[in-house]
């Protein structure tokens, strides 16, 4: 029994050039944005889109800026805390409020940092002059 014989036409096929992608892949791909080799990220970032932060590290400018808003939320509050841990000596890995005497002393104290911070930024209130219709 002889074996097919295949045409010569599929065992000698054109070779195509690969394409190569503009989009960036994997590890340093905001890298190879931000340097300009390729066009965006998988998730679509732009190279417009992208920045270094203050360590150095490439990040988006979006999620950059929605951070800084919300760790103005409690800037207070982790002031307060190194202030209160500077107060105590406390060095090292010591739970907020935890079990130990040393946590519960040192939540007491953030809060009265933090509490007297708070009064110090709220002008006081003038009472207005009764008006006379």
């Amino acid at each position: 029994m002889a074996l097919p014989v295949r045409k010569q036409s599929t065992a000698m096929k054109a070779m195509k050039a690969k394409r190569v992608t503009k989009v960036a892949k994997g590890r340093f791909a905001k890298a190879l944005v931000l340097c300009g080799k390729k066009e965006k990220t998988v998730s679509g970032l732009k190279k417009d889109d992208l920045m270094r932060n203050k360590r150095g590290k490439i990040v988006s400018k979006r999620a950059s800026a929605a951070g800084s808003r919300r760790y103005s939320k409690i800037e207070g509050w982790v002031e307060a805390h190194m202030a209160a841990r500077e107060a105590l000596h406390v060095r090292g890995f010591v739970a907020l409020n935890g079990k130990s005497l040393q946590g519960k002393a040192l939540y007491v104290k953030a809060k009265s940092i933090f509490a007297a911070s708070k009064q110090s930024d709220v002008p006081e209130r003038v009472p207005a002059a009764p008006s006379s219709v």
